[in-house]
């Protein structure tokens, strides 16, 4: 039984799929949405025209104890409060964080977060290039699964592979974390350069620009090169710095265009571009796209500003 917290469009998905396995309970923070999706047999809201395998029991209220694996598909800046709120129930359990980004309050990323709250459990991080709505329909994806215990990692891995959905391990979490996290915030600014009809070009200076960033600053912090360069770096960025099916290049694209957005859709790199910018101050580090980022998500800077303030620093090498 594998337990799946979140009941969104990401962790509904994660359940339709893990549901080729064998039992998954999916819990839901709201009752009358789990209770719809009970009596419809779909997620309407977050994830529409796509039926639930009789696999799936849906439950809202408490969350159910155990010592199986739990998903935690939320979003990052509620994944704290998530934690704190059903500490007893979540115990020693493996606990998978399905989100991306950095926690405001402590500057922390997922995994650190879980080991602050939930000393007992263990850590693990599910991140890489993936749209739910891919994940629910069986489309082929690969993500990476990182869990600082090797042993952990492996059996994770072995429990959460589905005939569609491949995982490859590492141990380094602080990689993992640090890829998924900051690409979000290079492609709000990717998804702003096309929404202001710089080109396509721009985008890829852009993108190249920001993966050196986040190569920077993983490194000041420990990650290995490697794992920036495979799914949860290198990958997710590729993805939602291309795609119109991220929120956070859509998100992009509307402040490029000057419009307003939706704000019951969550975002995860606005958040995470304040936080990002605040630690590689803190470190010394020199990150101009994150900095460009964070002021148009601010309303400090216009496109047109943050373009001439990137495109008039000093020359130097590559």
């Amino acid at each position: 039984m594998i337990l799946v917290c979140g009941a969104g469009a990401f962790g509904t998905a994660l359940a339709v799929t893990l549901a080729q396995n064998g039992p998954v309970t999916l819990w839901a923070r709201d009752v009358a949405h789990a209770a719809e999706m009970r009596a419809t047999g779909r997620n309407d809201r977050r994830l529409p025209d796509i039926a639930l395998p009789e696999a799936i029991t849906m439950v809202s209220g408490e969350v159910p104890g155990g010592d199986t694996p739990c998903l935690l598909a939320m979003p990052m800046q509620t994944l704290g409060g998530f934690l704190r709120d059903h500490h007893d129930a979540l115990g020693s359990r493996p606990l998978v964080a399905c989100c991306k980004g950095m926690d405001l309050a402590t500057g922390l990323g997922p995994t650190g977060l879980i080991a602050q709250t939930c000393a007992q459990a263990t850590p693990a991080i599910l991140t890489g290039p993936s749209f739910a709505r891919d994940i629910a329909l069986g489309l082929p994806t690969a993500l990476t699964l990182a869990c600082a215990d090797a042993a952990a990692g492996e059996a994770l891995q072995a429990t959460l592979t589905t005939p569609t959905l491949r995982l490859y391990r590492t141990t380094d979490t602080i990689g993992a974390e640090l890829g998924g996290a900051l690409k979000n915030v290079i492609a709000i600014g990717c998804g702003a350069v096309m929404g202001a009809g710089l080109g396509e070009s721009a985008r890829a200076a852009l993108m190249t620009r920001g993966f050196a960033e986040m190569n920077r600053l993983a490194h000041a912090l420990g990650a290995g090169p490697e794992t920036l360069a495979g799914l949860s770096g290198f990958g997710d960025l590729a993805l939602t710095c291309t795609s119109a099916q991220s929120r956070n290049y859509r998100y992009g694209e509307s402040l490029g265009r000057g419009d307003a957005f939706d704000p019951a859709i969550t975002v995860e790199g606005a958040a995470t571009a304040r936080a990002v910018l605040h630690r590689a101050r803190a470190l010394g580090l020199d990150m101009p796209v994150t900095a460009a980022v964070a002021a148009l998500v601010a309303g400090e800077l216009r496109v047109a500003q943050a373009v001439d303030m990137l495109l008039s620093r000093p020359l130097k090498e590559e």
